[in-house]
């Protein structure tokens, strides 16, 4: 039996990584809502609960970490799994994604593969 589908918000700035996700996601049979930024994701999030959020922490504007230091402060976000997508893979950047709230962490470039199983995990476990 398929699983119901998803929706998956993921707040990234770059077209080509945007792209990638939004295969993986339809792959999987899911529903990929873009957001280019930090103030659209605040937007949509205003009226919808997505079942995940992948948040590239690199963004113009509002950065990453912010994003999900807001999104954890608010009650009715803060249960939906935060996955952080970033370039930023020196010593402590996966410490301080996880310190903002992020549940996760995924290095860029993305592993497909990585992603995939990350979206799994998180959205077959209800």
């Amino acid at each position: 039996m398929p699983n119901e589908r998803k929706q998956v918000l993921c707040v990234e700035d770059n077209p080509v990584n945007m792209l990638l996700v939004s295969r993986i996601v339809e792959a999987e049979g899911h529903e990929l809502i873009r957001a280019e930024d930090g103030p659209k994701a605040i937007s949509i999030l205003e009226t919808m609960e997505p079942d995940i959020i992948l948040l590239d922490i690199n963004l113009p504007g509002i950065d990453g970490l912010e994003l999900a230091r807001r999104f954890k402060a608010n009650e009715r976000l803060a249960p939906i799994p935060l996955i952080a997508t970033t370039a930023q893979v020196l010593v402590g950047d996966r410490e301080r994604c996880l310190e903002a709230g992020c549940d996760d962490y995924l290095p860029k470039p993305l592993d497909i593969r990585k992603l995939r199983e990350v979206m799994r995990t998180y959205l077959n476990n209800d």
